[in-house]
């Protein structure tokens, strides 16, 4: 057999073909490769991936607990203002002489590279025109995709170059905890992309939509300054991902005292599909208005139960319609001044929960799906009667 020597030059050599080679192959890999790999697993597109939640690391950021808060913060914003939208939105409103622009202002995040954009529902609320300032001060002209009052919700969109989008990863607001550091960006008094910061101050929270006034359900509440012009925009964990909207803040002067709240991110994950493909969100419903029972109206009335909804009227062709639930046909008058229907069934259970009140009814039925069926138990007159209603979204008609 034969022995080869080699000499120190030709070492030199290989080594620095094997060095090149190899870092061909990471080259190849990080621009071709994993994208193969991804569409070869079924990987989302990247606009899909931008509204899925985020666990790893973010480009730019230190580790929370490797930086100092200070570090953290500049790091938080430096990464993710880019993100943050300011919007104004014009509605025109005529008064005795003449016709004339309303004004008011939000702030919104960025979610994927076509352009779509999280804010609330009451930042483009009745808007006829809407303008999105990007952080690198380009104006572009937004148009309402999809709105979702009932949690304060809406997506709007823009037409930008796609390399000018930078959006916000969507995380998670499922193991917050009281103490959690936690940073608001938004366009508070107009003052774009400022930074505050706090802490998660509390826990599923309720809070009334001021849009319908349902309650929104586990919403965050924050000592980080919110302020007018802050809705709409995100509420950020130290990583940098989005755990919730601001929304609202308890103010009796007007200002931040450090009672804030934020519409979870968790409730952004279910609506923003819907709120894209359909417009609105696809929710089942009754099909029923409702009134509230009560021990006095109970006895008034010589109904054996004091809890539960009275149904007032049934939608035209509606679910509870559908399967025999009957709307009241008193007329009566409330003390202010509405007049509502009585006699109606009175409902007591759907699927084997409790029902006491219209808040419970919506809790029963944000988990339940359009086509599912239920068991309602209600009570007509003194008997007690059991319905088996298939939930759907109520028919664009008037309830009677």
């Amino acid at each position: 057999m034969k022995s080869y020597q080699v000499s120190g030059k030709q070492l030199v050599i290989l080594a620095l073909v094997t060095s090149v080679f190899a870092a061909s192959v990471v080259t190849f890999y990080d621009h071709v490769g994993s994208r193969l790999l991804s569409r070869l697993a079924g990987a989302k597109s990247s606009d899909q991936q931008a509204r899925t939640i985020t666990t790893g690391s973010i480009a730019g950021i230190t580790d929370p607990s490797v930086a100092t808060d200070e570090k953290n913060n500049a790091e938080v914003y430096r990464v993710m203002s880019p993100g943050v939208v300011n919007i104004t939105s014009k509605t025109y409103v005529r008064d005795f002489f003449a016709v004339y622009p309303r004004e008011g202002t939000g702030s919104g995040s960025i979610i994927d590279i076509d352009g779509h954009i999280l804010t609330n529902y009451h930042v483009v609320q009745d808007a006829q025109q809407l303008d999105v300032a990007l952080a690198n001060d380009h104006h572009y002209k937004a148009t309402v995709v999809g709105a979702d009052p009932d949690n304060d919700l809406a997506v709007i969109k823009i037409d930008a170059p796609k390399e000018t989008l930078k959006p916000i990863p969507l995380g998670s607001s499922k193991e917050l905890f009281v103490g959690q550091k936690v940073l608001a960006i938004g366009n508070p008094f107009g003052l774009d992309r400022t930074l505050t910061a706090g802490i998660v101050s509390g826990l599923l929270r309720p809070l009334r939509s001021e849009a319908t006034g349902r309650l929104i359900e586990g919403v965050i509440q924050t000592d980080a300054s919110i302020n007018p012009g802050n809705s709409g925009g995100p509420l950020l964990d130290s990583h940098g991902r989005m755990i919730g909207i601001n929304t609202m803040i308890y103010s009796p002067s007007g200002g931040s005292v450090g009672i804030g709240f934020a519409v979870p991110v968790e409730t952004a994950k279910i609506v923003i599909p819907d709120l894209i493909a359909n417009g609105r969100v696809m929710r089942p419903k009754l099909g029923i208005l409702p009134f509230e029972m009560d021990a006095s109206l109970a006895d008034a009335l010589g109904i054996p139960v004091k809890q539960g909804l009275m149904v007032v009227r049934v939608v035209e062709g509606g679910a509870a319609e559908l399967a025999g639930i009957r709307g009241g046909t008193q007329p009566a008058r409330t003390s202010g001044g509405d007049v509502i229907y009585l006699g109606g069934d009175v409902i007591t259970s759907v699927a084997g929960q409790a029902v006491k009140n219209a808040d419970d009814l919506d809790k029963i039925l944000r988990e339940k799906k359009i086509g599912e069926k239920v068991q309602v138990e209600a009570w007509r007159n003194a008997k007690k009667m059991t319905f088996t209603v298939q939930l759907m979204e109520p028919p664009k008609r008037a309830a009677r």
